[in-house]
């Protein structure tokens, strides 16, 4: 996530050459690509972190640092 970011609430997903922008809410790539199991891990930490994810986006939004998320187990 950048600070002030515009919307809809996302966040950027890299993997090596690739970046993908994911749709907080509906979890959809909203621009870019990723291969498709560094996708499907992605989606599926998001689904586990949603609320933390919506979470850090206010914070950004207000300039406040973001709260560390836990990788995927």
């Amino acid at each position: 996530m950048f600070w002030a970011d515009h919307a809809p609430p996302h966040f950027h997903a890299l993997y090596g050459e690739y970046e993908a922008l994911i749709d907080i809410r509906t979890l959809a790539v909203m621009r870019g690509t990723l291969p498709r199991r560094a996708l499907a891990l992605v989606l599926e930490w998001a689904s586990l972190h949603r609320e933390e994810l919506m979470e850090n986006w206010k914070l950004c939004e207000s300039l406040q640092q973001p709260k560390k998320i836990d990788p995927l187990d």
